[in-house]
């Protein structure tokens, strides 16, 4: 493995600040702590700082010390948390109740600050680099925030670059692929009037409890018998909120849930199928329904150039045979498929670690906790990718 060597001399620093985002882990457009702590870094690194985009939104501009090529790029990283209570009980586990980086976060900012502190002291390369830090990337879309506001008008860059990582996956390998890498990420919400009773007289009611239980069941049909087996699709219904004594049969019942797809065409049938679904068993049943359907997160999809790109810089960093090219795709979902959507680039996946080892727990566990070990690697990659995509001119 090649990483950058003085990005190994201040290792223990980047762990330093990861703990130290980790402690204080702040949920979507409120990172005021972490952006605080972000922009504080790269002034630090005499690194040109702006702020705003997307309430919390960082972003930090470095001219190589040549500018020649008029050439940019950008490299992101997320910094929120998610609204779970974290279980671990070393010393940087979460002091805020409810909250917790069960995905890494903290890491993939302070991997990002690794790399700019090194680029900032070398600017080895010609050209600039926006190093983005974007609030927000956990079901509210501080990625579709920050582009709409303006983030590619205010930092023009040829291509952006992602990277997340990996539990399951060994230390020091890469995965990426070319074309759909994650799926759409879309929401419904089914909400089912019937008419409340006595639970001792169903008859004089209509039940919603036991319709929305047919509606639960016959939507796991929707992936199995309304769609091509070679379009995937995932429906997975994740809330059922009805009723609130022992003895009452409820008036509503309210179903939630995600629906995981990779075509827009594929979007669409989902949102008609489980509309007509539920509809049917409801007037089946003498209930009436409602349905909310949102598509929160396109597909995520890398463009074939700079997948190359950051395959090539990635088996320079970790070598050839740790670097898997056409990865499967993932049916999870990313909003720096916003960004993929406005300027091409590439996403990638870097391994946290296997199971029963630092770094193996699955990410959205309250026992996760990113992988140290790993910062190094993350941070060459990304110095790495800069230095390559836009070398020095002689």
């Amino acid at each position: 493995m090649a990483v950058i060597n003085r990005i190994a001399e201040f290792h223990e620093e980047i762990k330093g600040w990861r703990r130290d985002i980790h402690a204080h882990p702040e949920t979507a457009f409120e990172e005021v702590r972490t952006a605080d702590f972000v922009a504080e870094k790269l002034a630090e690194f005499g690194i040109e700082v702006h702020r705003g985009l997307a309430t919390t939104g960082v972003v930090g501009v470095l001219d190589g010390r040549s500018n020649t090529s008029g050439r940019a790029i950008g490299l992101r990283a997320d910094m929120d948390a998610l609204h779970i209570q974290e279980l671990n009980g070393f010393d940087h586990r979460s002091r805020h109740d409810g909250k917790m980086h069960a995905c890494g976060h903290d890491g993939h900012t302070a991997m990002l600050l690794g790399a700019a502190k090194y680029l900032s002291e070398t600017r080895n390369f010609d050209g600039r680099v926006a190093f983005i830090f974007q609030p927000a990337e956990e079901n509210e879309g501080g990625g579709r925030v920050m582009v709409e506001e303006g983030l590619f008008e205010q930092f023009p860059v040829e291509a952006v670059y992602g990277l997340h990582n990996m539990p399951g996956m060994p230390v020091g390998t890469v995965s990426l692929r070319s074309g759909p890498a994650m799926a759409a990420f879309d929401i419904f919400e089914i909400t089912i009037t019937g008419k409340g009773t006595h639970a001792a007289m169903p008859q004089l009611g209509i039940d919603p409890v036991v319709t929305g239980a047919q509606i639960v069941t016959s939507l796991q049909t929707i992936a199995s018998r309304r769609t091509a087996p070679l379009d995937s699709v995932v429906v997975s219904v994740t809330q059922f909120h009805a009723g609130d004594t022992w003895n009452v049969i409820p008036e509503t019942a309210v179903i939630r849930g995600t629906v995981r797809s990779f075509k827009k065409a594929t979007q669409d049938q989902m949102e008609r199928d489980i509309d007509r679904m539920a509809r049917a068993i409801c007037e089946s049943q003498g209930a009436s329904m409602t349905l909310r359907y949102e598509r929160r997160y396109p597909a995520l999809v890398n463009s074939e150039a700079e997948t190359a790109i950051a395959g090539a810089v990635a088996a320079k960093v970790v070598g050839d045979d740790k670097v898997v090219m056409g990865a499967e795709p993932l049916m999870g979902s990313e909003d720096f498929a916003y960004m993929l959507e406005a300027k091409p680039g590439c996403y990638v996946w870097l391994g946290n670690g296997t199971e029963g080892g630092p770094g193996g727990c699955a990410v959205h566990n309250p026992h996760y906790d990113f992988n140290d070990e790993i910062s190094v690697v993350g941070a060459s990659y990304w110095a790495t990718l800069v230095e390559q995509t836009l070398p020095k001119s002689t």
